[in-house]
Parts: structure tokens; C-alpha cells; sequence
């Protein structure tokens, strides 16, 4: 759950970012996104993304749509090349919260890095975490892959368009956890 959460914020704040920049979305192509937070024990992990101007008009579109329902951001604002950025989210179906100061750094033509700080009240387990993510284009598309491909670092490859309806309507509700596998 806190998982789901996390990716939740941080599609929130990469919305927020390309609001801030005035860009509607990160240069096409396959980015690759190093993930370093409390939850994994301080290892960097690392995934591609596949994506094209639809792929990441959904990406931001889902991220406006969960902010609306289970984020508020508080303040965007920016700071000489940086942006910051403070939300509340309710995670999943408890009582907590999650609250949180991220500084965003970069650009969506080649490289941005977001750095998030999160105090969780009542704690899960933990009262506090920090995420740190570091992408960066690596070029176009690698072949076999298509826009919306998420490669885990287990080499798994998921894309939300191969997701039933019904499961995509169950992840939404808060019911299911990440997205199909896709069909390789």
C-alpha cells in the first residue's frame, strides 16, 4: 500500500513539475528512473520507461486525476533552478497521511531528479522516509518495446493498455496493486 502511495506521489509530483515548467510532458523516447528510498533499504533501483506523447499525456493525466481525489499540493514554487513542491496525500484505506517536501531539479528533455522527504502521521511503520529519483533519457525506444512499457530491473515488462478494464477499475478504487503483466 505504501508502495502504491509512493508511486502516486510521485506521479503528482512529476505533474506538478511539468505545470511548473510549462512543459506538458517529458521528450519521448526510453527514460531511465533510479528509485533510492527508506523502503529499499538505501539500494538504488532501477527501471526503464517506454513512453511517447500519449503514453505520458496518460501518465500526467492519471497523476491529475489521483491528486484531485487523495492528494492536495499545498504550494509549488520555485527557487532559482529548482521547483519545490509540498502535498498531503491520504494513503490507501487508513488513517494515515503522508506529507510531503520535494525539491525537483532538471529538465524533461534529458535529465530531472526528484528528491522527497515524508513524515507519515500515524506512522507506517516508520514516522518518516525519503525517496530519491533520478531520470534520465537514454534515447529512443528500444525495439519489441512500446509506448506505456515499464521494464522493472527484474527485466518484467508491464503497460497499463494491457490491463482488463476491470482490474484497471480495481487498481483505481485502491483494490488492486500495479499493473497487469503484459503479454511478451
Amino acid at each position: 500500500m505504501r508502495h502504491a502511495s509512493l508511486a502516486l506521489l510521485t506521479l503528482i509530483l512529476t505533474a506538478s513539475f511539468a505545470q511548473a515548467q510549462e512543459v506538458a510532458q517529458r521528450k519521448s523516447g526510453l527514460w531511465e528512473v533510479t528509485r533510492t528510498s527508506m523502503r529499499t533499504g538505501g539500494k538504488p533501483r532501477l527501471i526503464q520507461m517506454c513512453i511517447d506523447r500519449a503514453s505520458d499525456d496518460a501518465l500526467q493525466q492519471l497523476a491529475e486525476g489521483m491528486r484531485n481525489e487523495r492528494c492536495k499540493v499545498d504550494n509549488v514554487r520555485h527557487e532559482g533552478d529548482k521547483i519545490i513542491v509540498d502535498a498531503v496525500c491520504a494513503l490507501g484505506y487508513t488513517a494515515t497521511s503522508a506529507t510531503t517536501h520535494a525539491v525537483i531539479t532538471g529538465n524533461f528533455d534529458s535529465a530531472y531528479k526528484i528528491e522527497s522527504k515524508s513524515k507519515y502521521e500515524p506512522p507506517v511503520p516508520k514516522a518518516e522516509g525519503t525517496t530519491v529519483l533520478d531520470a534520465k533519457w537514454t534515447g529512443p525506444c528500444k525495439p519489441g518495446q512500446r509506448p506505456g512499457d515499464v521494464i522493472l530491473q527484474d527485466g518484467q515488462k508491464v503497460n497499463d493498455a494491457d490491463m482488463s478494464e476491470e482490474k484497471r477499475a480495481l487498481r483505481e478504487a485502491g483494490h488492486a496493486q500495479g499493473p497487469a503483466k503484459a503479454k511478451q
